[in-house]
């Protein structure tokens, strides 16, 4: 419960949306990789042998993974283009909108964002499914911004 009383339920994760710098707002079915991880030293104290201290350094984060069905060449060409030596560096946000789909509840920002690997559908003749290809971008920072 909140301050006020009023019940205030967790986000839901399955209504959001990516938009990259200079490309259309893009569907994604899948985004993972919303991860920071902060490293640790320890530091051993002449004479305290009790316990190690912790000190933090630097936050190093992962690459973010987007997966969505084929529906233009626009992921594969971004990446292709890397391949070729043009590398494009763009900036995004992940949002993620209420249970009504209007709000925008949270939101991330990444930077210098750039393909890292592309991965191709599973293509299977015996099978009726969506032909999905996985973007996986790495990028300089990933920060919340609500």
């Amino acid at each position: 419960m909140s301050e006020t009383g009023a019940r205030t339920d967790p986000f839901l994760a399955f209504r959001f949306e990516i938009k990259l710098e200079a490309m259309p707002m893009a569907g994604f079915a899948d985004c993972t990789g919303l991860q920071l991880e902060t490293e640790v030293m320890d530091y051993s104290e002449g004479g305290l042998n009790t316990h190690l201290l912790k000190f933090p350094t630097r936050t190093k984060q992962t690459n973010i993974v987007l997966k969505r069905g084929i529906v233009d060449r626009q992921m594969w060409d971004w990446y292709w283009q890397l391949t070729q030596g043009i590398t494009w560096l763009r900036n995004g946000s992940i949002f993620v909108r209420d249970p009504s789909g209007g709000k925008v509840v949270i939101e991330w920002q990444f930077e210098d964002a750039f393909p890292c690997k592309w991965l191709g559908p599973e293509l299977n003749a015996t099978q009726n499914s969506v032909a999905v290809e996985t973007l996986e971008l790495c990028h300089r920072g990933l920060h919340r911004i609500r």
